[in-house]
């Protein structure tokens, strides 16, 4: 949820162009999903947490795909704008300065990669300055106990923040002792920042335009810069698939914790996603995994193994052992698995029932309506209180369209039945156990369709002597 606007109007700038060759994927390093997320939704959704007006992500590697996922997910609220060369993050940062939306006063900076940022992280950066108008910029510092491979800030006597120095261009031992870093968030007036970025110079041991550099700038015009304490963790981004799994554990256990003081009991080994919500007194237990937008009512019980994406599951519903959803809905107290599998556009209503080994897909189940055991039920419209028997299948492809099979209220469907589509079975109608229907049967109606039955007396032992007589012949012809 998006926090109230922040004072002065603010635009954040998030910087995500980099290839991240390290990852070794076709895929851009910012779109690699940490717990459902694309690494850089969290940082443009920290941005809106804050309250930031505005939102420009600077693209570069996989341009197309960054924008579409940032279309998808947020709409018109974030722009885009083109670093055309990898040469530093002062000059990604100077890309995006064109996208800055008319009205702007201030920019928030920092990067795209760092999905344990939050809302409030960002939004004391920017809020520093409100203390001190005359400031060139405010950033995010900490102190860690091994500072190796960061930036060091660095303070002149009186205390003031004055440089941030990058590892490789530390040049003495005081310089590297220094404990204070730079998370990587910044906060500037659009004016001071669009002047900062101009001044910079590649004159580094990468050859780079720093975005680090503009501290030294302000400290060189006469411009205080603010230091905004801050956590270490807020800087942590993926340059390769281990780091990518060490934030996957952090945020899951960020996720979890969540739901836990929320009130729902979550088993040790559940994996959740960010875009999930859960309900009071819900229980996850362990190995189950809900993905997507996932939401799960008050009291339902989320048994081992059960994987759900994007699935509605009403209060009080119970789903067994190795429950498998996706796109679906799940009325109150109904009761799913083990071992079921709710295809996309199943609607399970109140209290019914989907048991083991039963498939459904494009299928509504009304009220009270069950299908325990081993069916097949596509494009199908059951009734309340309908019983599909064990075995059933609904025959709904004609191998080039679909159909629909309906189920009146109170209907019997015996077990092993074949249900040709279209048809319709009336209100409580009966199909014997293993008919075949190829056409609709009233209400109240039976239908049976069966080879009538013939019982040879003695005939068995005579069948299987002509069987093992067939065997002995078949193996001397071996011999």
């Amino acid at each position: 949820m998006s926090a109230s606007p922040l004072k002065v109007k603010t635009t954040a700038l998030i910087l995500a162009a980099g290839q991240g060759t390290r990852m070794k994927s076709n895929l851009p390093k910012v779109l690699h999903p940490v717990c459902g997320r694309p690494l850089v939704g969290y940082p443009v959704q920290a941005a809106f947490d804050a309250g930031c007006h505005d939102v420009v992500v600077v693209v570069g590697h996989g341009r197309e795909l960054v924008e579409a996922y940032l279309a998808k997910a947020f709409g018109s609220r974030v722009r885009t704008a083109l670093q055309v060369e990898q040469k530093g993050t002062g000059d990604a940062a100077k890309a995006g300065l064109a996208a800055i939306p008319e009205g702007t006063e201030r920019v928030l900076i920092y990067y795209g990669d760092v999905p344990l940022l939050s809302g409030e992280d960002v939004r004391v950066v920017a809020e520093k300055l409100d203390d001190d108008p005359i400031a060139g910029l405010s950033l995010a510092i900490c102190s860690i106990d091994n500072p190796q491979g960061y930036g060091r800030v660095l303070r002149d006597a009186t205390g003031h923040i004055v440089e941030i120095r990058e590892q490789k261009d530390l040049k003495t031992d005081d310089e590297r002792a220094v404990r204070e870093i730079n998370p990587g968030i910044y906060a500037a007036s659009l004016g001071f920042l669009r002047e900062a970025l101009e001044s910079l110079q590649p004159n580094n041991a990468q050859k780079e335009y720093y975005l680090t550099d503009i501290v030294s700038h302000a400290a060189s015009v006469g411009k205080r810069v603010l230091g905004v304490p801050s956590r270490a963790d807020v800087m942590e981004g993926a340059n390769d698939r281990a780091q990518l799994a060490g934030l996957e554990e952090q945020m899951q256990a960020r996720i979890v914790k969540k739901w836990r003081l929320a009130g729902v009991t979550v088993r040790e080994g559940a994996r959740i996603e960010s875009g999930v919500t859960l309900g009071k007194d819900a229980t996850i237990e362990a190995y189950a995994v809900l993905r997507g937008a996932t939401t799960i009512g008050e009291g339902a019980f989320v048994d081992v193994g059960s994987v759900l994406t994007d699935v509605v599951v009403e209060e009080g519903a119970h789903l067994k052992p190795y429950t498998i959803a996706s796109q679906s809905t799940i009325g109150k107290k109904a009761q799913i698995g083990p071992f079921s599998h709710l295809r996309p556009e199943s609607v399970i209503g109140e209290d019914a029932h989907v048991g083991n080994f039963v498939e459904t897909k494009k299928t509504t189940m009304d009220k009270g309506s069950k299908a325990n055991h081993l069916a097949y039920l596509g494009d199908g419209v059951i009734g309340a209180g309908a019983n599909i028997g064990a075995g059933t299948i609904f025959c709904n492809y004609d191998g080039f369209q679909k159909h629909t099979t309906t189920i009146g209220a109170g209907a019997f469907i015996g077990s092993d039945s074949q249900l040709v589509a279209p048809i319709t079975i009336g209100d409580g109608a009966y199909v014997a156990t293993g008919t075949t229907v190829t056409k609709s049967v009233p209400a109240d109606a039976l239908a049976i369709s069966r080879v009538k039955q013939e019982n040879k007396e003695g005939y068995a032992s005579k069948l299987r002597g002509r069987m093992k007589a067939a065997k002995e012949a078949a193996a001397a012809k071996k011999k």
